[in-house]
């Protein structure tokens, strides 16, 4: 009873509700396919643009790739999940046209050169799968004339570079398409515009079928949000990075790393460099020391040379000063008898003493410029040079004196031997002569 009931409810399709029921299926289709290829359109693009990303070290150009991929992604998603399936294939054909345009008269040619070659590939290679979208219920004529289109709008925004939210409605008023009576003609590709799939079902079957439609949208949009918003917050780092103060930041960064790494470098070679500095320093110090050492031993061989050549001169000096203190001594005793006239008398000389006094001199400059050179060369015994200099000096002048003086003696000396003499001649004459007349007398 209750499937005879059942089928009681049931009822047979007409021909037009058959065929509004195979066009709901056909279009159903034709939504997964361009949900697919939607998914298909954003991993084939992503993929470049992240090795693009990896190649260069530039802020801005990872931050441009990053933008063109979350633009591409974003607008293939959305218009996977527009309401007209039949919208939807063409809005995913004007992406992908104008994408590969984009990328080759902007990107290859203006900025990028080789390096945007292979997202250029990728767009080329995903193009004929969105003119594929659109062969089921496109002919040639209505392709041949989106391609028109398409190149029409080019030509006139050859400056346009975001193309990713360009859709075919606003796309084809912009060039001034349809025409007026083009969108009523049932052959024209505008009449697409506005077209509703499911107008020829059931009311109540339009309503299930909507419904069934919002929520495989709505199911595949969430899907893919995550990803969305992954990228999104990837664009956000990049924002931060381009930034001037992020810059900024990042090369004082960079310089505190690099001087914490020559720090380290420097640490680790510590023990090195301080051994060869040391190691440079003590044989500094030898070199130095070994120099001085020569300087001394030959300014201590000058310094005995001086004082022996000192000792010398004082032997001489008390040499002297002992002949002078016997020719002294000789001259103080009173000769009364008149020495033999076959002793010889030895002549006084002049010229020994002055000879004496030149050999002073001469020992005297001889003494101060060896003070000269010690006082030069050893500043340490300064106080003793300049002191035994004192004392030559005055040991000098003492026998300069003496001489001046023992001269002058000796010159009074003589004078007055000379007189003597005379004196003591005359009377010894005087004593001769008598006796010589008393022997005449006699």
């Amino acid at each position: 009873m209750m499937v005879a009931a059942g089928c009681g409810f049931m009822r047979k399709l007409t021909g037009a509700e058959a065929k509004a029921e195979a066009q709901a299926t056909q279009l159903q289709e034709l939504q997964l396919n361009v949900m697919r290829f939607a998914d298909e359109y954003a991993g084939g693009i992503g993929e470049p643009v992240q090795r693009f990303q990896v190649e260069t070290e530039d802020a801005a150009e990872r931050l441009a790739a990053q933008n063109w991929r979350l633009s591409q992604a974003t607008s293939a998603y959305t218009i996977a999940t527009g309401a007209n399936p039949v919208t939807n294939a063409l809005d995913m054909v004007v992406l992908a046209t104008l994408s590969r345009m984009v990328m080759e008269d902007s990107w290859v040619q203006e900025k990028y050169g080789e390096r945007a070659v292979p997202i250029r590939d990728a767009h080329r290679k995903l193009e004929p799968g969105a003119w594929a979208l659109v062969s089921e219920f496109l002919t040639e004529t209505h392709v041949q004339q989106l391609h028109q289109v398409i190149d029409e709008w080019r030509e006139r925004n050859p400056q346009v570079r975001a193309v990713a939210y360009v859709y075919f409605k606003d796309f084809a008023r912009a060039v001034g398409h349809p025409r007026p009576g083009e969108s009523q003609s049932a052959g024209s590709l505008f009449s697409f515009i506005g077209l509703d799939p499911l107008s020829t079902l059931d009311p109540a079957v339009q309503e299930i079928t909507q419904t069934r439609y919002l929520a495989e949208r709505t199911i595949y949009y969430l899907q893919r949000s995550p990803k969305l918003l992954d990228m999104q917050i990837e664009r956000l780092a990049y924002q931060i990075a381009a930034m001037p103060e992020t810059r900024g930041a990042l090369q004082d960064v960079n310089r505190v790393s690099l001087a914490a790494e020559a720090a380290g470098n420097v640490a680790g070679q510590l023990p090195e460099l301080l051994a060869r500095e040391r190691e440079a320093i003590i044989h500094q110090f030898m070199q130095e020391l070994a120099a001085q050492q020569q300087h001394m031993l030959a300014l201590v061989s000058e310094l005995k040379g001086a004082l022996e050549a000192g000792t010398a001169t004082s032997d001489s000096v008390r040499g002297t000063l002992r002949g002078l203190d016997t020719l002294f001594d000789r001259f103080q005793k009173k000769d009364t008898v008149p020495a033999p006239a076959t002793q010889p008398r030895k002549r006084f000389e002049i010229a020994d003493y002055a000879n004496a006094a030149r050999e002073f001199a001469a020992t005297a400059k001889q003494l101060e410029s060896l003070v000269l050179q010690l006082n030069a060369g050893a500043p340490q015994v300064s106080d003793l040079v300049q002191r035994t200099v004192s004392d030559m000096r005055a040991l000098v002048d003492f026998t300069f004196w003496r001489l001046v003086v023992l001269v002058l003696v000796l010159i009074a000396g003589v004078f007055a031997a000379t007189l003597a003499y005379r004196f003591v001649g005359r009377r010894m004459a005087a004593q001769r002569a008598p006796e010589a007349v008393v022997r005449d007398r006699i």
